[in-house]
């Protein structure tokens, strides 16, 4: 018996019975042979991590564009905060740890630049719409290249839990339900976190009956939810939250929509990028043959429309790389940088 093989024993013997066992998984899309030290779910959470669409996250806006400061979250961070919290209750709740992890990873490869501004811009832009966990599935199966062929090959699982951790899904997996709500709970906190540090929100602000159920601080709030999530989930085959600790969740979030990501001081660059982002789409639909030699070929080999392959190109952009490709499409050379 090998590695992986001890291991995958050791998940039947002493993970819950609701937990997903890497032995049993449903496998995927080509088959390859097995790993003899890890299992599918731990080479599933390493492609992703070696994955250059992972570190394109840490040059990612998250809610604020181009913030000013040090400590404001990215989307790598973000993903980063999820998967700790998500760890967390997989492991007090005896689940897939090594699974749980893999679709928190992986949650946020396709977003855009310029944050879920990008996102709603692409959304308009292209005929067939835009959701960034359908843009992560996109860049899992085919946009990242590993040893020489398009795809990751990941497992069901951690496939199904990327696609549906956004809150109008539900994953066929407890660990991707697990994802599902620890991206709600990191989001939550630190865009309040960050939306305080950037003056945009004063404590005082926060209706006191959140403060009072989930916590005073940024600290208290995510204790609150994780434990509540582990009380409510035991031997369960749905991972839930109380009504209470739930509705206040909900509510807080609700703030945070009117409050924080559409307040004008928050938001006041996003005219700019809407902009960017638009001309830079407009340019290569004209022009399509001047994109990257991968796109083309993408296009040449798939039945994809026009509009879907220069998406894939501006949604896999961070941040500064769009910047630097808009100054190039349109700023004299005279003039960058000036």
């Amino acid at each position: 018996m090998n590695i992986r093989e001890s291991y995958e024993l050791f998940e039947i013997n002493n993970l819950s019975k609701y937990a997903s066992k890497s032995k049993y998984s449903k496998g995927r899309i080509f088959d390859e042979p097995k790993c003899e030290i890890r299992t599918d779910y731990q080479r599933d959470r390493d492609r992703i991590l070696h994955s250059k669409a992972f570190r394109r996250l840490k040059h990612k806006t998250q809610v604020f564009l181009s913030p000013e400061g040090d400590h404001y979250r990215t989307r790598l961070t973000h993903t980063l905060e999820v998967s700790q919290i998500a760890r967390t209750i997989a492991r007090s709740l005896k689940l897939n740890e090594d699974l749980t992890e893999a679709i928190a990873l992986g949650h946020d490869l396709g977003h855009t630049p310029f944050g879920h501004t990008g996102e709603r811009i692409l959304n308009k832009l292209v005929p067939s719409g835009f959701k960034h966990n359908e843009q992560s599935i996109r860049v899992v199966d085919f946009l990242e290249i590993r040893n020489g062929k398009p795809g990751l090959n990941l497992t069901h699982e951690v496939r199904d839990g990327i696609l549906k951790h956004p809150s109008d899904y539900k994953s066929s997996t407890l660990e991707g339900q697990i994802v599902s709500f620890s991206d709600r709970i990191a989001y939550i906190n630190h865009d309040i976190d960050d939306a305080q540090r950037a003056d945009i929100i004063k404590k005082d602000q926060i209706p006191k009956e959140f403060l009072n159920i989930l916590g005073d601080t940024h600290g208290k709030r995510i204790n609150t939810m994780i434990v509540d999530i582990i009380e409510n989930s035991k031997d369960s085959e749905e991972i839930i939250m109380s009504e209470k600790i739930f509705k206040a969740t909900t509510k807080l979030r609700s703030f945070l929509f009117e409050n924080v990501y559409f307040n004008k001081v928050a938001k006041s660059e996003e005219d700019k990028a809407t902009f960017i982002i638009e001309r830079i789409f407009e340019y290569y639909y004209k022009y399509f043959e001047s994109l990257p030699e991968f796109y083309i070929k993408i296009y040449n080999n798939n039945n994809f429309s026009k509009e879907e392959i220069i998406k894939d190109y501006i949604a896999g952009m961070t941040d500064t790389y769009v910047m630097s490709v808009f100054e190039e499409l349109y700023i004299p050379k005279p003039w960058r940088n000036k």
